[in-house]
């Protein structure tokens, strides 16, 4: 069995989730941009988020990861500060309530 496998498995749909609940936000808040947008957006969340910790622990980790991607979401979107954040804002509290919903997967995500 391919050790990398699972991981892979559990990453894409991760991915494919966190793609979802950003499109299903950005059509909330009439952010402009398709579900090309949200997967690109997932995945530079996920990016940025991953190299962040990389190299940075705790709350300042947190907050330079959760600044760099509320600048991705801002370009990506074409939106100011404000409506990225509230986009952010929504893709947690819809993340946390399909957590609830979703078994969790095995692996470092």
């Amino acid at each position: 069995m391919d050790p990398f496998g699972l991981s892979l498995t559990g990453f894409l749909i991760a991915w494919a989730i966190s793609a979802i609940i950003v499109w299903v936000a950005s059509k909330l808040l009439w952010a402009r941009g398709g579900i090309l947008t949200a997967i690109l957006a997932a995945l530079v969340g996920a990016i940025i988020y991953a190299v962040t910790g990389m190299f940075l622990a705790g709350l300042v980790g947190s907050l330079l990861a959760l600044l760099g991607w509320l600048l991705a979401l801002k370009y990506l979107y074409n939106v100011g500060w404000l409506r990225a954040g509230l986009l952010a804002l929504v893709v947690w509290i819809f993340a946390v309530i399909v957590s609830l919903f979703l078994p969790t997967l095995p692996g470092p995500f």
